[in-house]
């Protein structure tokens, strides 16, 4: 059955040539036009970052400004004592971009205090509680307006509503009691004088500013738990790291007893968590609340209210033990594939070994996508507040100038003014009308594209980098004395100077996939409101393709990376050749593909539950030794998540050497088998032990296919 596969259909088989001895030194540079594709797209990158910081102030990010981009609070200007941000129309500002005061469309001043009463401007024009709402309109309004004209004008707001400041803005404070703002089925308010006013009309803005202002208060109680309690995650972070190290240094030395190990302690791990889940569970039989329905509470953002449930402690414990079912299961069903694969992971450890500085080059990766990060987050705050608050001519008689462009202080003894009799100079929206500004978007989208192409070509370095090293160790015939000197600063040093061009290739068809699965979400989230259900579903068959397509050609690039770094070939050469050789072994790809990568999930989830049950008792006062030592929190969970998700990324990062290790050892060992037949003549490079197991675990697996067809 595999001298079919070997017929031609799938390519033809590596010929044996005694001159090869690992990867190839004399090569030349290769996808020199990407190269040069990527060269210029890094200097058209660097020039949109040099423009956005030109044109953008990411003081806007912290601090409010007001309308005319004059910033509140700021000392020599006149606006050193009004330090808060007054919104006109706050239903306007209902995204999540008022965060961040980039795009709302509303006229905005800045206020020394936030109002504190309910008030319309009909109701206090002409008696004294004008002087107060004054305070809120355009500075310098004119007081021989009337209401028409000042609403008309845009120099008050319609109405006033008691706010809270947050961050420097004012927000409404609604869902309150006893003279602040009362929400029901029709929303009043009652005022010191003891008048109530209807403001139905306010509630829904009322309500998409209230859940604007729970989510930034969210967001505030978060970040005070990360100023208590971020010395505490470092060290968590550190455990991790030291037990993934530990974890390594002993695969190096006893993986066969390690991986079983592993096994059963992740089993336990997940029978740990089933049995307390359990015991929390029985323990709130009986209290008053715990029977609630998490449907009928809704969403919170007190999370502990969950942990006071049953019903979330039962969820909790199908969950796990569904994966404990799981994970049994596969164990049961891929005994044979697991001495297989440990057997395989034996054959890595050495090569890890004999190559330790591998260990380290996560750190180089870690590195430079943090510059890619930084860079790309910096530049789109930068773009973002490039806006600028747009004023145009309004009038409501014919009028050549209206809808033109203009400045709201010199407007009024401008030629404009003169030309145009009662037309006013009104905030109509931000942005801007320049070239610069029309092109914001396309900037921003050029700005996520070229960071995924950046943030794949790091990636892909690494893969390159680690696969030469590795490849020299496996094709070297005396270990280690056939090994060369650095042959990972050696592999490192081909890449870079060879094939930046082939890592630039695979790398750009990646991002291009990457940034279309970006635009259908955005139009996914756009199309959520419409009814439409024949758009929905094209819409998700869409994302489930191109989700396939990005897993595929991740696992073609990897591989293609692989015999960049062996042969030294173009990437679609080196594509080709990769998935033809993975097709001549489809049995062993069968047999050994994914069972190592479940043994790494597994190493990777008994890391992270070990730290995480750590960080849970420590965080949660349980453990009686250092129980006045843990910081008081608003929510525990906080500290919880970010050491388990930290554990997870630094185990992952450790593992990822050891996953391109097998991958690139086992193409090899195909490549091995094509090319030499054992014999005295054509010796195989691999061990003997890794070549008895798995020529004798592909040789049942054939059998096995056979007797199924």
């Amino acid at each position: 059955m595999e001298d079919e596969r070997k017929d031609g259909a799938y390519g033809t088989p590596q010929k044996y040539d005694p001159t090869f001895k690992g990867p190839i030194y004399k090569r030349g540079c290769t996808d020199v036009i990407c190269c040069v594709f990527l060269l210029l797209a890094i200097v058209g990158y660097v020039a949109v970052g040099i423009i956005a910081w030109t044109h953008g102030d990411p003081r806007k990010v912290i601090y409010p400004t007001d309308s005319r981009g004059e910033f509140c609070g700021q000392k020599g200007t006149k606006n050193a004592n009004k330090s808060f941000l007054f919104y006109f129309n706050i239903v306007k500002c209902a995204s999540p971009l008022v965060l961040l005061e980039f795009q709302c469309p509303t006229p905005q001043i800045c206020v020394e205090k936030c109002p504190d009463r309910y008030l319309t401007l009909l109701s206090a024009y002409g008696s004294q509680d004008f002087t107060y709402y004054k305070q809120f309109c355009v500075p310098g309004v004119q007081k021989s307006k009337g209401v028409p004209e000042l609403l008309r004008d845009g120099d008050c707001p319609a109405v006033l509503t008691p706010s809270k400041p947050l961050a420097r803005r004012c927000f409404p404070a609604i869902h309150a009691h006893k003279g602040v703002l009362m929400v029901g089925n029709e929303t009043t308010y009652e005022d010191g004088l003891g008048s109530r006013k209807n403001i139905t009309e306010l509630v829904e803005g009322a309500k998409k500013a209230n859940g604007v202002l729970e989510a930034r208060q969210l967001a505030m109680r978060i970040f005070e738990d990360y100023t208590v309690s971020w010395y505490w995650i470092i060290i968590g972070l550190v455990i991790a790291m030291v037990m993934s190290l530990l974890f390594i240094i002993l695969l190096r030395f006893v993986a066969g007893i390690m991986v079983w190990v592993m096994i059963v302690m992740v089993i336990l791990v997940l029978g740990y968590g089933i049995f307390h889940c359990y015991m929390e569970y029985a323990r709130l039989r009986g209290e008053a609340g715990s029977d609630v329905s998490l449907m009928d509470l809704g969403f919170q953002t007190d999370f502990r209210v969950y942990l006071h449930l049953r019903q979330t402690w039962k969820a909790f414990m199908i969950i796990l033990s569904i994966l404990e079912v799981i994970i049994i299961l596969l164990l049961i069903f891929l005994r044979k594939r697991i001495l297989i694969a440990i057997a395989l992971i034996k054959e890595a450890s050495r090569a890890v070994g004999y190559v330790m500085c591998s260990l380290l080059y996560p750190l180089v990766t870690f590195f430079l996508l943090c510059l890619c990060i930084a860079y790309w987050a910096s530049t789109a705050v930068f773009l973002s507040t490039s806006n600028e608050a747009i004023y145009k001519i309004f009038n409501d008689s014919a009028c050549p100038l209206a809808g033109k462009t203009c400045n709201p202080e010199t407007f009024p003894s401008s030629n404009e003014s003169h030309l145009c009799p009662g037309a006013h100079c009104q905030f109509a929206f931000y942005g801007g009308e320049s070239g610069y500004h029309r092109a914001l978007l396309g900037l921003q989208v050029f700005n996520v594209f070229m960071f995924f192409w950046l943030a794949n070509f790091v990636l892909a370095l690494g893969q390159v980098t680690l696969a030469g090293a590795f490849a020299s160790y496996y094709w070297a015939f005396n270990k280690p004395d056939d090994l060369p000197a650095f042959p990972l600063f050696s592999a490192f040093g081909r890449a870079l100077r060879y094939h930046t061009g082939s890592l630039a290739f695979g790398a750009l068809i990646l991002a291009i996939v990457q940034i279309i699965r970006v635009m259908l979400e955005y139009l996914d989230q756009r199309l959520k409101a419409a009814e439409n259900r024949f758009a929905k579903f094209l819409m998700t068959c869409l994302k489930c393709c191109f989700w396939c397509l990005e897993k595929f050609i991740k696992f073609l690039n990897r591989n293609a990376y692989i015999m960049i770094a062996i042969y030294g070939t173009n990437f679609c050469t080196s594509a080709r050749n990769a998935f033809f050789l993975l097709m001549r072994n489809i049995i062993r790809v069968a047999v050994l593909d994914k069972v190592t990568d479940f043994l790494f999930l597994l190493g990777k989830l008994l890391i992270v539950g070990s730290v995480g049950i750590l960080a849970f008792f420590f965080f949660t006062h349980r453990i009686r030794i250092v129980q006045d030592t843990a910081p008081p929190l608003n929510y525990y969970w906080v500290p919880i998540l970010t050491v388990i998700v930290g554990s997870y990324l630094i185990a992952h990062g450790f593992f990822s050497v050891y996953g391109m290790c097998v991958d690139t050892l086992f193409l090899c060992f195909c490549e091995d088998l094509e090319r030499n037949d054992g014999s005295q003549q054509r010796p195989y490079f691999m061990s003997p032990e890794l070549r008895d197991i798995l020529l004798k675990g592909s040789a049942e697996e054939g059998k096995r296919v056979e007797a199924e067809e």
